[in-house]
Order: structure tokens, then sequence, then C-alpha cells
């Protein structure tokens, strides 16, 4: 069995100067990679990676790391959305009400589409709002896994609702499937193509030529598709 990918462990390195704090997490994966975002700059390297060709790679890319790492300092706060009678949202595409009123026998109720919530002196409507559509984006991803899984020819895998920032789904070796509940916002074909992906590492868990293969299998327009994510990422309400 392939060792598994090991904890993140803090790490520093001085480009043009200034100290810049890093997150190395060792995988299985063949190549050096960077990412930033709001938690700074995280680097993904091989396990067989030398720690100075990993300082390399940043060194190398010391410029863009901290233009980037300035923009994420300089970005405001995302502004939280004031959800109240009138308010629309946007679920798997199409807009949705939201009606504040009383309902006898629970908090939240969906019909076509309107949403109906009562909210309470514990339970406010952005709490309501965000917890109907957890239910909402339950029942959808498990009937979206549902389709694709025996197409794949695989069991339909356990589903974790995720609540992470900037990951959209993740597959564990153990075979379960985490999906960001902020996924119902999106377009369906949206979510179908964060669920093939997934679905798709049941059988590869890597991104080699092979796994993209399975996700165009199931998800022939998986580039478009992607790139849509990335686009509708930016305009997300805050609850």
């Amino acid at each position: 069995m392939p060792p598994a990918a090991t904890p993140e462990a803090a790490r520093r390195i001085v480009l043009d100067g200034q100290p810049v704090a890093y997150q190395l997490r060792r995988s299985q994966r063949r190549t050096i990679g960077l990412t930033i975002d709001h938690r700074g700059l995280r680097v993904g390297a091989p396990h067989q990676a030398r720690l100075g060709d990993i300082e390399g790679l940043i060194r190398q890319h010391g410029q863009w790391v901290l233009d980037k790492l300035a923009n994420w300092r300089e970005r405001p706060p995302p502004a939280t959305l004031a959800v109240g009678d009138g308010t629309v949202v946007f679920a798997l595409g199409e807009p949705l009400t939201v009606a504040i009123t009383e309902i006898a026998r629970s908090r939240w109720q969906f019909a076509g589409n309107r949403l109906y919530l009562s909210p309470t002196a514990s339970a406010s409507a952005n709490q309501l709002l965000e917890k109907a559509l957890r239910e909402k984006a339950r029942a959808v991803f498990t009937e979206r896994l549902g389709h694709y899984a025996p197409r794949l020819g695989v069991a339909l895998p356990p589903l974790r609702l995720s609540s992470a920032r900037t990951r959209w789904g993740s597959c564990s070796h153990s075979g379960g499937i985490a999906l960001n509940w902020r996924l119902i916002f999106m377009p369906l074909p949206i979510v179908d193509y964060v669920v093939c992906h997934e679905l798709a590492h049941l059988k590869e868990m890597n991104h080699s030529p092979r796994f993209w293969s399975l996700v165009e299998q199931l998800c022939p327009e998986w580039r478009s598709r992607r790139l849509e994510l990335r686009q509708h990422a930016r305009q997300l309400p805050q609850l």
C-alpha cells in the first residue's frame, strides 16, 4: 500500500527579505505545487522531494508568491447576506425566494421556487437558510452519486457534507466522499462535475491521465465545467 499523505508541517522561508510562512504537505503526488488562498502559502510535494528542491521552487516563484499573498491581505472580507422576506438566492442555478412566515411543524419548508422560513430568537433566518440548503444539498448530492456510481462500476459511497472554504470535494482512502454543501448555490451540471471528479478518485487516488479519462467517461464536458466552477466560486453568498 502506498504511503498516505503526511500531516501539514509549518515552515518559514525568506523571499526578497520578507519572512513567509508556509504549510508543507507530502503525498503521492508527482510534482511540487504551490497554492495561495486565505490560509496563506501551501505547498504540496512528493514524499521523496528534497527540502532544498521544494524551497528552490518557492524562491523561483518568489515574486508571484509575494504578490498573491499581498492580494489576499488587501481583499475585503465578503459581505454577509442579510436574509429576510423576499431575499432571493440561487439554488442549483434556479432563483429561490425566501418568505418569512409561521410554519406549524417545521422551521423551514420548500415549495416550488419558494423557501418558507420561521425564525426564532435562537435560530435566525440566516441560520435556517443554511440548514435548509444543507438538507437540500444532502438529498441532491446523494441522488447524483447514486446516478453516476453505477456508471463507473462502484458502490454508492458514504457522503459527508463539508464546509471547506476553498475545497469542493474530497475522497478518502476508506472510500467516503465529502462534498461542499455550498455547491448547492451552483448549477446542477457543475455539481455533477464535482461528483464525477470525486467518484473517479475511488478508482484512481491521483490526477493521472487515467484519472482524467475516468472523469471524462462520466462527464465529457469536465473542462468547461471546471472553468465554470471557478467562476461561480467568486460569487457565492456568505451566510
